[in-house]
Parts: C-alpha cells; sequence; structure tokens
C-alpha cells in the first residue's frame, strides 16, 4: 500500500520545567493539538491506534497523533503517565536533555547507569498501556537497559546513525544491532548537527570558540555570549539530503529495512535542516533519492510509515495482553513506607 499521511506532534515542555509545572505545560500543549484538530477538522484528525493511523489517512487526512518529550512530563508519577495516554499520548521520550530522577539522558552526566528500577517500571507501564517507549535523547546505557526490560517494540523519534555523526544524541552500532529482535525503530534526524560525517570537528570548533570569547571576555559575560551567538550564527553545520540518505543506508545495513523511519525533527532545529530537505514539502526528494539509490517501492513505504505503524500494532498486542494479566502499577519513585 502506499506510505500514508500521518505525524506525531510533540507535546514538548523543556526540561527546565519541572515537577507540577512540566505536566500543566504538557496538558497545555495537548489540548493544543485537540484544538488544532478541531479548528482544521479537513486537514487534521487526532488517531489513537495504528488502524485509526491508516483510516483517517484514507480518507486523505493527516493523522495526528501525540509524543511526550521527556519523561520529566510525568513528574515521577505513573497515574500521570497514564493520565497523559488517555488524552492521546502514544509514545514518551524518556528524558529530553536533562537526566530525570529515574532515566540518565544522552547529553547529561550519567546518574543511574541507564534506569533505576522506578525508570524500568515506567518502561513496563508503557508496554502495558500501550504507548511506545522513545530512546531518542536518552544515553546509550539507558538505551541498553530499556531494550532489556521492554516487551514490546522502542523507537527512536529523532535520532541518526552516530557511526558516521558520532555525536552522543545518535545511535550507536550496538543498540542498532539489537532493533531486529526487539522490532524497533529508528527515524532518521535531519538536523545539520547530527547527520554530517565531520560534526564532531564543527562542535570542537564551536567549544573552542566559546572558549576563546569567555576568555577574552573574562569580565563581561553578556559580551562573552553576544561573540559565542555570533560565531554560531556565522558558522553554523551543514548537511545535505544525500547524506540523511547516507544515514538510511547505514541503519539498512546494521538493523534492517524493517527498523528505519523518519524523524525530521523540523519543529526543533530551528531552520538547521539540510539543503534539499528545507520542509516537509521536500520529504518525496528523499523518497526519490533512495528509490535511486535502488531501494523498492515497498522498502520506501515501510520506511515512510509502514515501520512504525507495524511497531505501534505490536505495542498494542502486548497491551492487550499485559492489560489481561494486570491492573496499573501503584509503583512510586520513592518506594512506599509500610503502614
Amino acid at each position: 500500500g502506499l506510505p500514508i499521511c500521518g505525524q506525531f506532534w510533540s507535546v514538548y515542555g523543556p526540561a527546565t520545567m519541572q515537577g507540577q509545572t512540566a505536566v500543566v505545560a504538557t496538558l497545555e500543549q495537548i489540548a493544543f493539538v485537540h484544538e488544532m484538530a478541531r479548528r482544521y477538522p479537513d486537514t487534521f484528525e487526532i488517531a489513537s491506534t495504528a488502524a485509526d493511523m491508516e483510516r483517517i489517512a484514507a480518507r486523505g487526512k493527516v493523522a495526528s497523533m501525540m509524543g511526550v518529550e521527556g519523561g520529566h512530563s510525568i513528574d515521577n508519577s505513573l497515574a500521570t503517565l497514564r493520565m497523559l495516554y488517555s488524552l492521546g499520548a502514544r509514545y514518551m521520550t524518556l528524558t529530553h536533555n536533562s537526566n530525570t530522577p529515574w532515566a540518565d539522558a544522552a547529553n547529561a552526566k550519567p546518574e543511574h547507569n541507564g534506569l533505576t528500577p522506578f525508570g524500568e517500571t515506567v518502561v513496563h507501564e508503557m508496554n502495558w498501556l500501550g504507548m511506545l517507549v522513545d530512546l531518542s535523547h536518552v544515553s546509550a546505557q539507558t538505551m541498553a537497559r530499556a531494550l532489556d526490560v521492554t516487551e514490546a517494540p522502542v523507537m527512536f523519534s529523532h535520532s541518526s546513525a552516530r557511526a558516521i555523526c558520532g555525536v552522543p544524541r545518535n545511535v550507536p552500532d550496538d543498540i542498532l544491532a539489537r532493533l531486529p529482535k526487539n522490532g524497533g525503530v529508528v527515524m532518521v534526524n535531519f538536523y545539520n548537527g547530527f547527520v554530517p560525517p565531520d560534526c564532531l570537528k564543527h562542535n570542537e570548533a564551536s567549544a573552542a570558540a566559546a572558549q576563546k570569547f569567555r576568555l577574552q571576555f573574562s569580565n563581561d559575560p553578556k559580551a562573552a555570549q553576544a561573540a559565542i551567538d555570533k560565531w554560531d550564527a556565522d558558522n553554523p553545520p551543514r548537511s545535505t539530503l544525500a547524506q540523511v540518505a547516507d544515514h538510511v543506508d547505514y541503519i539498512r545495513k546494521v538493523a534492517g529495512i524493517d527498523h528505519i523511519g523518519i524523524g525530521s525533527d523540523f519543529d526543533g532545529i530551528d531552520g538547521q535542516a539540510p539543503t534539499g530537505l528545507e520542509d516537509v514539502s521536500k520529504y518525496p526528494a528523499l523518497i526519490a533519492e533512495l528509490l535511486r539509490r535502488g531501494y523498492s517501492d515497498q522498502d520506501v513505504a515501510k520506511i515512510a510509515s509502514g515501520n512504525i505503524l507495524r511497531a505501534l500494532k505490536q505495542a498494542e498486542q502486548v497491551a492487550a495482553r499485559l492489560q489481561k494479566q494486570r491492573g496499573p502499577s501503584t509503583a512510586t519513585l520513592a518506594p512506599l513506607p509500610r503502614a
């Protein structure tokens, strides 16, 4: 069948928000997506299941699901996680750029060796709900531990291959190699900083410039920051559509054709997109490049939507099985004292 038109809307509040503030911000984001669908009913419809995605797309609309970007959004509460699911959230990224009290992030100093026991419970509860466990933004240790404990396929909503561009936000080979057994999908990120093979060189140059300006303006932190911002604006990382296709090729080589998706991150990258992939209108150009490289129609249909829908269907099946076995978890971050 043809690839379907669907979208995960990220219901995101920055990790600088903590506690109840983060929960409220996430609820407001969810309300915003519902309002968008209400206001433009000819274009968007909220989907709850993979079957909904297919049905809505067949009617020519953008099938819309929500993804919670960052485990800080649940304020360490499994009941809050379940309520976000009931409002339409169908994946949760375990962390954003900061660690949560129960999971380590890719860009933070590790505190938990990946997942704490409560973090494992969060993964189990997401399996119970039928909510995809999203491992973009988490550390490699967290990825590995989540794969150890999950009973359903995982997703990487916006990550690329670390072997090509060695930033912590990308997925290392040993994790890619585990995806066939798990059924998970890596949705390739288009961000210029995560795509080109020389991305680490650019990051080193940026860090060196920042250090230079901090020394130069040691008495004036504002001036230092202004100089750093100007350097970054004048020297943005660059990437191309062909380099994004190289990540698809690489993930295919290590994980296989059934484990690749498209996770542009257009909403999160402030115009830092590859030449030739500036916005959603350019998706056909990426598909054309893959076809040119010898991918079959069936292959590109899997990448465009088939793989992530299959992962979602498997997660739904796992949830149906688990819900026959047990009710919701009553676990808390701190073990409850004995009465």
